[in-house]
């Protein structure tokens, strides 16, 4: 999952994920990322090898990605 560049017509780059990091179906966190499999590594640690992550949506914004953020209460 690498950091690919996608124009956004705004001359930003769309290289942030959205996720929850769930263990079974509770969302046990939300957040953004550039790197998904770093993020779940550093999540496993501290809740459990059990735990995964769930992409949320497509790539945005580092703009949009922290507005979503703020919204769902993750930061």
């Amino acid at each position: 999952m690498g950091n690919t560049y996608v124009p956004s017509g705004r001359g930003q780059e769309r290289d942030t994920y959205k996720y929850q990091f769930k263990i079974g179906n509770k969302i046990v966190h939300g957040g953004i990322t550039n790197d998904l499999e770093r993020r779940e590594q550093e999540h496993r640690r501290t809740h459990g090898e059990k735990g995964h992550i769930k992409q949320v949506g497509r790539r945005t914004t580092k703009e949009a990605a922290r507005t979503w953020e703020k919204d769902k209460g993750y930061s």
